[in-house]
């Protein structure tokens, strides 16, 4: 079972032709980026993730757009020799749309790299650091040598990470990335390894903890190799001879697993994780043709070894689900006959409820996937596709490459092990409304039946007895905001990134004026759906620097009344014009027009098709929808 984790398992072979392939890409006058991408789709060796990165390190020295690719700097603090380690990263976060320069500082100076503001890692700026120390470079063996004791250890091991931390807090505006710490397997008292404190064990579990604690607020995120290693097996990561001849802190094979492990957490912090988990049925939530076999003869019920297997799977995709993951099922079938077993089979976990988007049909399941990406407002690269047959995978990945479509494995035992070990739903921060999201989807296709039945659209917003909330930026709501601004593509018109530290210095400064925006309807609490950033360009002009909304409140008139509260503030603070940008990116066409619609007049355009415009506050006339208006938080001299 460990070579599903190194070989990565869930990703399709590479292909013979991979290196050729490679060596072409630097060859494409144009179009070199998505290539390289699309090799990096497949399950890579360490080798070939290698090749992927030369290749990438030829195109950027080359000066070629990098586009689509979305480019970011991570800086690497190890105790080890960590070359290997950025080659391996730089390839494998192409599989994540990421173009990846890795920064490595010497070899075990860390403190050095952190501390001094002129080191290499401080003055390039990056993304993110990796602060990825080897036990071997922390005091945790101290107490087995007759040194400080295990609480002292720990403390010491601990005050160093921070340090570490701190360094690159104070000279950049870096994201810390603490990895965890892998103990060796090695034992020394066997089974009180964990209880006796002067064990290694049992320092490195004290000192993991404590790192989950210092990380379990603010802006930094942990990276749990802890976790990886004793998933995969300590004597399977661990391999002292590399270490002795290479300094390399885990065996070379785990090498693709570790990077890809580390490219899924930078795609989260960049927003890029997937939302949708899109469901085959036959073969795939329950053993046999439902059309064939009816409602007696599928499998799907305890007692049954088969049975069993896909009821763990359902477990699984039920627990995805009250993570806030949305469900969606694309199946070949007749409508009423692909229905049966949710609404009538006594042992099926999953019901029609918890299903968002219901598409039964004889349509290939691309165009289906399509139809739901469509129904629920979200972009493909949201979608992952699980099937059963090797067939439909093969035509999904074809025709919609945005998707991830997982390699399902021919033991149903083993599909919620496959689907958990590929990580599409990483997540480097959550919070309430990440688990309410499922709700808020399954909501709105209660209140798309409900369109349908009204009609007319004032008459259907005016059903749904909307209240929206609006309030400025604050503590409790920084995660939430950054994670909106960090992942929100289609309905954002500028598509400019900010971390926790950003918005909280936006909500400090009296020269900006935020908004966080909540919509409440008859059928729920959609939570948070709108962000807003402006800041006072001179005394009468106030910009828009930000504005981004949930692609699930389309059609609802929300970008009025969120445009009524800025005129309303810029009439407060004396501003006679309200300004707009427009940077277009390859997500965002849906919001080209926002700003004409809203009527606002072109002022500039660029060759890049970035765009600036303005609306005058005495002349703006913006008809108000049918929704009661809420302000929380606002000093009475503002509101």
């Amino acid at each position: 079972m460990t070579q599903l984790y190194t070989d990565l398992g869930w990703l399709s072979r590479p292909p013979a032709d991979f290196e050729s392939r490679c060596r072409a890409i630097t060859k494409m006058a144009e179009g070199g980026p998505r290539a390289l991408k699309a090799l990096a789709a497949y399950g890579a060796d360490d080798n070939q993730l290698v090749s992927l990165s030369r290749v990438l390190g030829k195109l950027r020295a080359a000066g070629q757009s990098l586009a689509p690719l979305h480019p970011y700097k991570l800086g690497l603090i190890t105790n080890y020799t960590s070359n290997f380690v950025a080659a391996s990263v730089a390839g494998t976060a192409l599989r994540y749309g990421l173009a990846v320069e890795c920064l490595t500082g010497a070899y075990d100076q860390g403190l050095q790299e952190c501390l001094d503001p002129q080191s290499s890692i401080n003055r390039a700026r990056p993304n993110a650091v990796l602060i990825a120390i080897d036990w071997r470079g922390l005091p945790l063996r101290g107490a087995r040598t007759g040194g400080a004791s295990s609480q002292e250890a720990v403390d010491t091991s601990l005050q160093y990470l921070n340090t570490l931390r701190s360094g690159i807090k104070n000279h950049t505006d870096a994201v810390c990335i603490v990895q965890n710490i892998v103990p060796p397997p090695e034992r020394l008292y066997g089974s009180l390894d964990r209880v006796l404190p002067d064990s290694l064990h049992y320092s490195v579990s004290a000192l993991n903890a404590a790192i989950a604690d210092e990380l379990r607020s603010g802006s930094d995120v942990l990276l749990d190799v802890s976790g990886l290693a004793e998933t995969v097996g300590l004597a399977e990561w661990h391999s002292p001879g590399e270490w002795n001849l290479a300094k390399l802190p885990f065996a070379q094979r785990c090498l693709p697993l570790y990077s890809d492990h580390v490219g899924r957490l930078l795609a989260a912090m960049c927003g890029r994780s997937r939302r949708c988990l899109v469901l085959d049925l036959d073969n795939t939530l329950w053993g046999g043709v439902i059309g064939d076999d009816g409602i007696a003869g599928i499998q799907v019920a305890q007692g049954d070894a088969t049975g069993e297997a896909y009821l763990d799977f359902q477990r699984y995709v039920l627990e995805l689900r009250g993570r806030g993951i949305v469900l969606a099922v694309s199946s070949k079938n007749l409508d009423e006959v692909a229905r049966l077993p949710f609404r009538n089979h006594p042992e099926m976990l999953i019901r029609e409820e918890h299903i968002a988007v219901f598409q039964a049909n004889w349509n290939d399941k691309a165009t289906n996937i399509t139809a739901i990406a469509r129904e629920l407002s979200l972009g493909l690269e949201s979608m992952v596709f699980v099937d059963d047959n090797p067939v439909e995978r093969d035509l999904v990945r074809t025709m919609l490459p945005e998707v991830a479509v997982p390699e399902m494995p021919l033991d149903p035992a083993l599909y919620a092990r496959t689907l958990s070990a590929a990580g599409y739903f990483e997540i480097a921060r959550f919070s309430t409304e990440d688990r309410d999201r499922a709700k808020y989807y399954e909501g709105n296709s209660k209140r798309a039946a409900l369109q349908q039945q009204v009609g007319d659209l004032d008459q259907y917003l005016a059903s749904l007895n909307m209240e929206i909330v609006f309030q400025p930026f604050d503590d409790i709501g920084t995660a939430r905001i950054s994670q909106l601004i960090m992942k929100s593509n289609q309905y954002n018109l500028t598509t400019r990134r900010y971390s926790e530290t950003d918005v909280r210095r936006m909500a400090e400064d009296p020269s900006y004026f935020t908004l966080q925006v909540r919509l409440i309807d008859a059928f729920g609490d959609n939570g948070m759906i709108s962000v807003v950033i402006c800041r006072n360009l001179t005394e009468s002009e106030l910009e828009i620097d930000t504005w981004l909304m949930s692609c699930r409140v389309l059609g609802r008139k929300v970008e009025h009344m969120v445009l009524r509260e800025l005129l309303a503030h810029a009439s407060r603070i004396g501003a006679q014009r309200l300004r707009g940008v427009f940077i277009p990116t390859e997500r965002n066409k849906l919001v080209e027009d926002h700003y004409e619609k809203l009527g606002f007049a072109s002022i500039s355009r660029a060759e890049d098709g970035s765009s600036v415009w303005a609306l005058e506050i005495a002349s703006a006339d913006v008809t108000a929808a049918p929704m009661l208006v809420r302000r929380v938080g606002f000093e009475s001299s503002v509101i």
